[in-house]
């Protein structure tokens, strides 16, 4: 569930009364989640990128709550959609900063793991493709990898056949940063909505963030999204990791399970 959203509590409350039993929430730092699951049996995780950020979500939660995430999920520069990072330092981070960039927050759990004499899972999103991906990202020493890209164009994902084309057709130069009218950097395939169309969407407020001035923005995000997942491509924001352009064909989620055992 995205902070950004206008009605982030009500989604989170939602979610628990539906008997959700973990909730993942990021594009902002999830300050009052614990507030809002208070009661319940839900889990929650917060999405951090650098060990800044972990650093004041923990504290935060650790101060204003006494409590402590029960799975924190690392969402690397290569991930798609909505980045934790600002562009300098999308530019700055390489596969090698970035793994000491893992390592740093890694620690920042640990300590606090330490304190609180709790268990805390750390899962490792962003550019995780294959087994060798994965593989990597474990031998960092996290507890699990979060993959999306990969699974968008199997016969099971639920999109448009189309908007599982556009990966399958893509090339890696096609792939890069846009600014979102979320007010983050993210990362999407450069189709002609991105590159010519963005100012022909109904721009009608859906009043679906919490900060957001119509005037200013580019396009509503949300309708965008909604049209790439109608495969609505002319109008859609394609937002992908920055491997998917590896994607050949449609897979089956079994298949792709087989090879990451």
């Amino acid at each position: 569930i995205m902070v950004a959203t206008k009605d982030y509590a009500d989604y989170v409350k939602a979610a628990v009364k539906a008997g959700a039993d973990l909730i993942i929430s990021g594009a902002g730092l999830p300050e009052k989640l614990p507030e809002y699951v208070k009661g319940s049996n839900t889990k929650i995780a917060p999405i951090v990128s650098t060990e800044k950020a972990a650093k004041v979500m923990l504290r935060i939660w650790k101060r204003k709550y006494n409590v402590v995430p029960d799975l924190l999920v690392i969402e690397g520069p290569k991930a798609g959609g909505h980045l934790g990072f600002h562009r300098e330092q999308l530019e700055m981070f390489t596969d090698e900063t970035y793994a000491q960039e893992v390592k740093k927050i890694l620690t920042v759990v640990r300590e606090i793991e330490a304190d609180s004499h709790k268990n805390i899972p750390v899962v490792l999103a962003g550019g995780i493709y294959d087994r060798a991906d994965m593989d990597r990202a474990l031998a960092l020493g996290v507890d699990g990898v979060q993959m999306g890209t990969r699974f968008v164009t199997t016969y099971e994902c639920d999109a448009d056949l189309s908007y599982k084309q556009a990966y399958i057709d893509c090339k890696k130069e096609q792939i890069g940063i846009v600014k979102s009218p979320v007010g983050m950097p993210g990362r999407a395939i450069f189709n002609t909505f991105i590159k010519h169309g963005s100012h022909k969407i109904d721009k009608k407020c859906l009043h679906c963030l919490e900060h957001c001035n119509p005037k200013e923005i580019p396009y509503c995000i949300t309708r965008a999204l909604i049209a790439a997942a109608k495969g609505n491509l002319d109008e859609a924001l394609l937002f992908c990791g920055a491997n998917a352009w590896k994607a050949e064909k449609l897979e089956h989620v079994a298949d792709i399970m087989e090879e990451l055992k």
